[in-house]
């Protein structure tokens, strides 16, 4: 593993220790929300990787496709933000994939220093199967869940998305959670 590949894991690393350090004090590891999810999208990471190994690419590969499909036509700086990796990282994962045939770079229409990436005809097709992969997977995770269960578990991760996806607007002296008030720690101490 490069240097520029070491600070996004040893990043990711330290949040999964914080979280499930944290969540050890209340609730079982076992049913810690971070823990949880975390571990629900390393598996399926996992599975999605062990079904994919015949279209012959890497994780991070794949990864880098399947944003392509929904962004495509953005500069490398831009994919490199919305995979977390350093943008040299990036450069060389891209070099190899457009030599493989899988994306090609272009000029930026007004902005000579900007490439924008975009997929190949050969990465389109291999999007396609990657879907047809991806729904077996998702089916495999989902089996035993009624629609009405598949659709609130949708509906309460997107909820907690958005949530985390709102900016703090103090960093260095955030406010208080609601969990945290005097009130609410009262009602979770009672339950417990």
């Amino acid at each position: 593993m490069g240097k520029s590949n070491i600070a996004p894991v040893l990043y990711l690393l330290i949040i999964a220790v914080l979280i499930i350090t944290s969540a050890m004090n209340d609730v079982e590891l076992d049913r810690a929300f971070g823990f949880v999810v975390h571990d629900v999208a390393r598996l399926l990471a996992k599975r999605f990787d062990q079904r994919a190994k015949s279209l012959g690419l890497t994780r991070a590969q794949w990864r880098a496709l399947a944003f392509l499909a929904r962004e495509e036509g953005v500069s490398q700086a831009r994919l490199a933000d919305i995979l977390e990796v350093e943008p040299i990282t990036l450069v060389r994962l891209v070099d190899r994939m457009e030599e493989a045939g899988w994306v090609v770079r272009r000029p930026h229409p007004t902005d000579r220093r900007l490439r924008l990436l975009f997929l190949t005809e050969k990465a389109r097709d291999t999007f396609a199967r990657m879907r047809v992969i991806g729904a077996k997977v998702r089916a495999e995770a989902l089996t035993g869940l009624t629609t009405e269960e598949h659709d609130l578990l949708i509906d309460l991760l997107l909820r907690v998305r958005t949530n985390l996806s709102e900016p703090v607007a103090d960093p260095v002296n955030p406010q208080p959670f609601a969990s945290e008030t005097p009130d609410a720690t009262a009602a979770w101490s009672a339950k417990g």
